[in-house]
């Protein structure tokens, strides 16, 4: 997602400078995420542009990321994208519970605004993305799943 900083999206935990050395820590949206290698790779890059020589980037799980680390601003740019930004993520405790049915989510087209939407794939290009399409206007659009 182009449109998102590492910032906006919440994937960015910690920035360490000491002595010309860049420690950064990252936690990808979940731990499957096949963007991990090319966000290392970009802070990498971006850092050694900006004269750093001796950069480290460290992922880290714990805590686990949570769609609600996603900024204001990341929000308003995936809505401007025509991508659905997720609510609040789900509350757990204890053991999580299978279920086999699709997640009903309570949200609107990110293009008219209706909230009357049908799910069509509980998987999109990503597996942090589900597909959906707006009774109203008619146009499929991704949701960014809750996390």
């Amino acid at each position: 997602m182009p449109m998102l900083t590492l910032v906006d999206l919440g994937v960015l935990r910690d920035v360490q400078a000491q002595d010309g050395r860049v420690v950064v820590t990252i936690t990808p949206t979940y731990s499957g995420c096949p963007a991990v290698a090319t966000m290392r790779d970009d802070l990498v890059h971006r850092l050694r542009d900006a004269g750093f020589d001796d950069v480290e980037v460290r992922v880290s799980l714990t805590p686990a990321w949570s769609s609600d680390w996603i900024s204001d601003r990341g929000r308003q740019a995936l809505a401007e994208h025509g991508l659905s930004a997720p609510g609040p993520a789900p509350t757990r405790s204890g053991p999580v519970p299978l279920s086999l049915l699709p997640v009903r989510r309570m949200l609107t087209c990110p293009r008219c605004g209706a909230d009357d939407v049908e799910l069509t794939s509980e998987f999109g290009p990503t597996a942090c993305k589900a597909l959906y399409r707006c009774v109203s206007c008619l146009e499929p659009f991704e949701h960014v799943k809750e996390i």
